[in-house]
């Protein structure tokens, strides 16, 4: 294993662990709504994530690095569609159980919020697209190289991800145990997305250098 590859490995370790959007989403999606909630999350954002780093292999995000209305358009699309989950939150009924079980649909719904949610995040791609080069080597397809690396990011991020939710599934009963709590969580669910989404909207201004 080259020191190149174990650099790569600590950065990727350091960033999935680090809480950020994604961690924060996984986490209230799994407070709100129990294990398997949390779980369909981190698959749709590993899928989110994969997508990004993708792009950024095949130079969709040198793309957004260069347009500011391409930039501009995701970062507000991402925004937008986490205000959206908030509100959504805000005015569904509270749940009276942390993990049941919901329905097939619910999963899949809850797969495609995650998936939207990191793929609309043009951060991501940029970093993708910022990274990468430093890890590829002229010696061999830098395409290939980006997509292994891009598999081995995703892979390491699923691991940190899924134990983020056990953790949370876990403390999750003790804090539904009254009507009180069920009642406030809703609005913290409602609060954290449209936070997360203003904060989307209002921060990551690109510099001229």
């Amino acid at each position: 294993m080259s020191s190149t590859f174990v650099a790569y490995l600590i950065a990727s370790t350091i960033l999935a662990v680090t809480p950020g959007p994604g961690v924060i989403y996984i986490l209230t999606r799994t407070l709100s709504r129990g294990r398997q909630a949390g779980l369909a999350s981190v698959a749709g954002i590993a899928l989110g994530n994969l997508a990004n780093a993708t792009a950024a292999s095949l130079g969709l995000a040198a793309l957004l690095a260069a347009s500011a209305a391409a930039f501009a358009v995701m970062k507000f699309a991402g925004a937008g569609y986490l205000v959206f989950l908030g509100i959504k939150a805000m005015r569904s009924k509270p749940r009276l159980e942390v993990d049941r079980g919901f329905p097939l649909a619910s999963s899949r719904r809850l797969f495609a919020d995650g998936f939207l949610v990191a793929l609309l995040n043009p951060k991501t791609a940029l970093f993708f697209a910022a990274l990468l080069p430093q890890f590829i080597s002229a010696d061999a397809s830098p395409l290939g190289q980006g997509l292994v690396l891009a598999c081995v990011f995703v892979s390491i991020a699923v691991c940190t991800d899924t134990m983020y939710v056990l953790a949370a599934a876990a403390l999750a009963p003790a804090l539904a145990e009254t009507s009180a709590s069920r009642f406030v969580g809703r609005y913290v669910t409602a609060a954290t997305f449209i936070g997360l989404g203003l904060y989307a909207a209002m921060t990551g201004r690109r510099t001229a250098h």
